[in-house]
């Protein structure tokens, strides 16, 4: 099975790769190589070289995180230029991403595992978190989920 036909979200990136370059969108077009090296590395790696549209998903969430992370660390250092850069980017990988649940929803989810599990202290925030994500998936950030535990859990303890 070729590139083009294993993943939807694999043609709709290609297609949106084509157009950048149509279009001079540098931005995109940085975005977008990036996550077609990381695919083909990935499918290089596999012995059938065919990829689920949940490992194509996997590694654009991975990009996203890389990026997420680069413009925290740019800003933690005082370089604003890189960090927009690094969000531009960003705001490109997010439209192949699930909508993302903000902190609400994920403070009422955790609320109810957190309760479900009997969850008191810190030291169960591995527990607590591995139900979470298993219930929330791709549509919750695992850093923005650690955070709303470790803070719920912390004031349970109080």
């Amino acid at each position: 099975m070729s590139e083009a036909n294993s993943s939807g979200l694999i043609q709709q990136i290609d297609a949106d790769l084509r157009q950048a370059m149509l279009d001079r969108n540098e931005v995109a077009k940085l975005a977008l190589r990036s996550v077609k090296t990381a695919l083909t590395e990935m499918r290089t790696s596999r012995a059938d070289h065919t990829l689920s549209e949940a490992e194509v998903l996997a590694v654009v969430q991975k990009e996203a995180k890389r990026r997420r992370d680069a413009v925290t660390e740019y800003e933690r250092v005082g370089a604003p230029q890189r960090a927009a850069a690094e969000s531009a980017e960003l705001a490109v990988l997010a439209r192949y991403l699930p909508q993302q649940m903000g902190d609400a929803e994920i403070e009422t989810v955790a609320r109810r595992v957190i309760e479900q599990l009997g969850a008191t202290s810190p030291k169960q925030m591995g527990a607590v978190m591995s139900a979470i994500m298993a219930e929330v998936g791709s549509s919750a950030d695992g850093a923005l989920v650690s955070k709303v535990v470790r803070r719920l859990l912390s004031n349970e303890t109080k």
